[in-house]
């Protein structure tokens, strides 16, 4: 897997569900990191709405650029793809999302099935959010509590936020800062603490926060 930067759903779980000619249409998202969490949560839908029509789908996982879909019996083209065409433009990954029908006895067309597909990935993918994943460092520092306050003060400018504190003879903060930020964030902390005070890199890992989809 690659280094760079990536979106994922907020929510591990969302849905939301709308009615278009008497059928009704459910959407499910959910948050996955293997192709088999992604037939596990197709299953569990396909469970708790056994008496349905279709089931459609799609799926994408970061591990492998891995991408299915699936129409379940709506004419080809309809269904799977149009979800996984939602989940694309989103440019969303570990992901799953799972659009159930209940046929309501009046035929949408090619072109209505397509649009109702659309719509069910589009409002369960913002019922979802979205998250974006970054490199962060893991970094422990160790200072005496005299410092503690000035320290705490330094933190926040760096976009870095205590993950562990641990009170002994001096107070141990473990801390997670952007990628990057490693080398300023320790001038600070020297400066500020007369070279008392520097944070030792521990390791790199994706961490997410919730982002707002793109207007486009």
């Amino acid at each position: 897997m690659g280094d760079s930067s990536y979106l994922v759903p907020y929510e591990e779980y969302a849905t939301d569900r709308f009615e278009e000619k008497r059928s009704k249409f459910i959407g499910e998202l959910f948050r996955v990191e293997t192709p088999e969490q992604a037939v596990e949560a197709i299953n569990q839908v396909k469970a708790k709405y056994r008496d349905a029509r279709h089931h459609c789908y799609a799926y994408i996982i970061r591990e492998g650029n891995y991408m299915r879909y699936s129409d379940d019996g709506e004419p080809q083209g309809t269904a799977g793809m149009p979800i996984l065409e939602v989940l694309r433009h989103a440019g969303v990954t570990n992901v799953c999302c799972v659009v159930t029908r209940y046929f309501g006895g009046i035929l949408l067309g090619t072109g209505g099935l397509a649009r109702a597909y659309t719509k069910g990935a589009q409002i369960a993918l913002k019922a979802a959010g979205l998250s974006q994943m970054d490199r962060y460092s893991q970094m422990l520092l160790s200072c005496p509590y005299s410092l503690l306050d000035s320290i705490q003060k330094i933190l926040p400018e760096h976009d870095a936020t205590v993950e562990e504190t641990d009170y002994g003879a001096d107070v141990t903060l473990t801390i997670a800062l952007p990628e990057g930020g490693e080398d300023a964030l320790n001038t600070a902390l020297m400066d500020a603490s007369a070279g008392q005070v520097s944070a030792e890199y521990i390791e790199s890992r994706f961490m997410g926060r919730k982002v707002e989809p793109s207007a486009n």
